[in-house]
């Protein structure tokens, strides 16, 4: 490829960069960590803006791989997440987004009819269909009843409280209603802009291990599990019935140890347990000779007021580099 063709071929692809952001509001969601995630990218990336094969084994809300889809060259992407649900809405939005968006317009213009008692009581009818529905739901194979689900799990998003997504330990969803005024149920544009990001993307429903047949040396991996409590009231969530313990979290360090081995860009993020407790150095042992750095950051959704302010996050990362535009 000759140096014009290659400017041409850069060009053609930016214009056809999908503007995504996240279609779910996501507690510990990345958007105000993107910029320092950015930094941190290997030199080769940055320098290229191409990323050969991105994997993400805790995708939640998505943000940075909707931000790097939206600016980098990603030849191939894996997405994972444990969340039956979740899965479900991703590939909804993937393969069928005009079909959901059809879906959702349908529950708004009758949510926007309703009295605001009304609306109250419309969202626990959907949130107890909902929960019904899980119960004999072909979480398997692609159909129609998908994109009623991925409907109803995004208006629940959006009309929720604090946009939460909590299930108790049989699995249901049971956040309260949120009382928004004009909630933004059906956005249809970014719903467009996101099934054009996942194109050339696998979403795979499994734990994060599963994820390793996927990486070899040059693949950019992160890492944002569900964040280890910052306290023992603040553990308030759970995004599936087992939740993430401690156990998982050091199950995951010796997966990073593993995929770092194989030459993989590791890219890993976390609460910092030493904004409750200066002594505690879990993640200093878990992630020993590894650069573990800490950020401010802000959290939004939390139970505690304490956890609302400004507070310090750990980024960690395994190679050195980066820092291009720091």
């Amino acid at each position: 490829m000759s140096k014009l063709t290659m400017i041409n071929f850069f060009q053609d692809e930016i214009l056809n960069f999908p503007k995504a952001k996240p279609f779910l509001k996501w507690a510990g969601g990345k958007s105000q960590l993107i910029e320092e995630l950015e930094k941190r990218l290997p030199q080769p990336i940055l320098r290229s803006k191409t990323i050969d094969v991105y994997v993400e084994p805790f995708v939640g809300g998505g943000a940075f791989f909707f931000y790097l889809k939206s600016n980098y060259i990603i030849k191939k992407a894996y997405l994972f997440d444990i969340n039956k649900d979740l899965v479900i809405a991703y590939k909804v939005v993937q393969i069928s987004p005009q079909a959901l968006v059809e879906q959702l317009y349908s529950i708004e213009k009758k949510y926007f009819s309703l009295s605001e008692n009304e609306q109250k009581k419309f969202y626990y009818e959907i949130r107890d269909l909902y929960n019904m529905q899980k119960k004999e739901f072909d979480f398997s194979n692609f159909n129609e009843d998908w994109i009623v689900r991925a409907a109803y799990m995004i208006f629940l998003n959006k009309t929720c409280y604090n946009g939460l997504y909590r299930l108790n330990k049989n699995g249901e969803f049971n956040v309260p209603y949120g009382k928004y005024k004009n909630p933004k149920i059906c956005d249809e544009e970014n719903l467009f802009e996101v099934s054009k990001a996942l194109q050339n993307t696998e979403i795979i429903c499994a734990d994060f291990e599963e994820s390793k047949r996927y990486i070899s040396k040059g693949t950019l991996v992160y890492l944002d599990p569900p964040y280890r409590p910052l306290s023992k009231t603040s553990n308030f969530t759970s995004y599936t019935e087992d939740g993430f313990s401690d156990e998982d979290q050091i199950r995951l360090a010796k997966y990073f140890r593993e995929i770092h081995e194989r030459g993989a860009y590791i890219l890993l993020s976390n609460s910092d347990p030493k904004n409750f407790d200066p002594k505690d150095d879990f993640f200093e042992k878990l992630y020993e000779g590894f650069i573990i750095e800490r950020v401010p950051a802000k959290r939004f959704i939390n139970s505690d007021a304490r956890g609302r302010g400004s507070i310090m996050e750990l980024i960690i990362r395994n190679y050195e580099g980066g820092m291009e535009n720091g």
